[in-house]
């Protein structure tokens, strides 16, 4: 029970704040960046990270969370058969999104009229090189159930870019968006070498390539990838869209929103790192009862934590986006009402997707989220053509809506959970937490 109890409490403080730094500087550099950069070259650069995130999680999606589940169980001899069939496909997808980001790119410069577009995706398709590595290495460390590395380069890389856009605004000096790019890549380059030193007593291949092996990641992965790039496409789409049916700037303002939302969700990206090993587990040792205990006790937590941040931002909107924007993003104002009223059903569909995951039921949450995407994009050209920017706002909260519909409607047929235990969960997080810290110190 105590070394069950040190993983919770070790992972998860490693994983908050990761996520907190991540979040941190995620927000720091978009809060320097918006005032460096014009509205439209804010706006490109958005939808340039978007472009590239999506690669991404199409070459993450295929084997992340595979190799996780797998070598969380497997044998010292199994995992070496696993690591050699994971690299060598993450190395053919890599090379496969690499020809797409190049053949991609002058038709995406054309449609969001920004030529520098073409020559970042260009510059950018090496990163894929160094980042296909430190994925990889992310992956290893969390197998063996170890964040220490996952936490030091995640939070170095992105201090590394934060550094560059930092001495821009201290010292007045253009940011030019080609040179964001440089800076992205060389802090991938730094941390691929420094995660090396955390992973390489884990890093034992086979001699030879595994077809079972291969053929059980892809199998599982399959799904799991068809998830990843449906999810990333539901997230990311939309600012895609606005920027292609009205302009760059229009992006760039529901952006604002979304990093906000982004902010207010770290607990539930710090949550759903630790519950995908452990659920794994659980699920092999003690059944459905724990997973179902598991989903609903950790999604209790989140929204205990997540729901007075949600009604104070809410109530003072229009202040929180001029202290952060500034004057020139007052369109952001009603983005992020609407966003916020969507923000409490994270914690349902992001739980819901790894905890089904971990059991093997990554058809399910392929099929779900494909639903969800699909309806997000149908409903974003619909509302975007007819609301303007405030459409793809509208949209989001719709298909989010049907989503935690579908999800819970999914895990109570599979583990019996409950829409209502959660929060339950939450109310016993603020009576331990006013019973630990204030009744203690009013008897003091």
């Amino acid at each position: 029970m105590k070394l069950a109890n040190n993983y919770w409490i070790k992972s998860g403080l490693i994983n908050l704040l990761q996520n907190f730094s991540g979040v941190f500087f995620g927000f720091a550099s978009f809060w320097v960046l918006v005032r460096v950069l014009s509205p439209e070259h804010y706006g490109a650069w958005t939808l340039f990270l978007s472009t590239v995130t999506i690669m991404e999680m199409i070459r993450n999606g295929l084997i992340q969370n595979a190799l996780i589940k797998f070598m969380a169980a497997a044998s010292s001899e199994e995992q070496k058969q696993i690591l050699t069939a994971s690299f060598s496909i993450t190395g053919i997808v890599t090379f496969i999104c690499i020809a797409a980001c190049v053949g991609c790119a002058r038709w995406l410069s054309h449609i969001w009229k920004t030529p520098e577009l073409e020559t970042m995706f260009y510059l950018y398709s090496f990163s894929f090189l160094a980042s296909a590595v430190l994925t990889q290495f992310n992956c290893i460390e969390q197998a063996h159930l170890q964040f220490k590395g996952v936490f030091v380069t995640n939070v170095l890389r992105q201090l590394i870019f934060f550094s560059y856009i930092l001495v821009c605004i201290v010292f007045k000096i253009p940011a030019r968006l080609i040179w964001l790019v440089y800076m992205q890549m060389i802090s991938i380059v730094v941390v691929t070498i420094i995660s090396w030193f955390y992973v390489k007593p884990y890093l034992h291949f086979s001699k030879t390539f595994s077809k079972e092996w291969g053929k059980k990641l892809l199998n599982y992965g399959k799904y799991a990838f068809g998830t990843s790039v449906s999810s990333i496409l539901s997230g990311t789409l939309d600012q895609m869209m606005l920027g292609a049916m009205l302009s760059p700037a229009a992006s760039g303002a529901f952006n604002i929103a979304v990093r906000l939302i982004n902010l207010i969700d770290i607990p539930t990206n710090a949550m759903a790192t630790i519950v995908f090993p452990q659920s794994s587990r659980r699920n092999d040792a003690d059944g459905a009862h724990a997973v179902k205990y598991l989903y609903e006790r950790s999604v209790g937590a989140i929204i205990a934590i997540l729901v007075p941040g949600i009604i104070f931002v809410f109530l003072f909107s229009d202040l929180v986006i001029h202290i952060i924007a500034g004057s020139r993003y007052e369109k952001s104002i009603p983005l992020l009402r609407v966003a916020l009223l969507y923000a409490i059903f994270i914690p349902y569909g992001r739980q819901a997707g790894t905890i089904l995951d971990s059991i093997g039921k990554t058809k399910i949450t392929f099929i779900m989220v494909v639903i969800t995407a699909s309806l997000n994009i149908g409903l974003n050209y619909l509302f975007i053509n007819s609301l303007g920017v405030m459409g793809a706002a509208w949209a989001t909260l719709c298909s989010n809506i049907v989503g935690f519909i579908m999800a819970q409607y999914v895990l109570h047929k599979a583990l019996q959970t409950s829409i209502i235990n959660p929060w339950l969960y939450a109310w016993q997080f603020y009576v331990q937490f006013f019973n630990t810290y204030i009744t203690r110190k009013i008897k003091k």
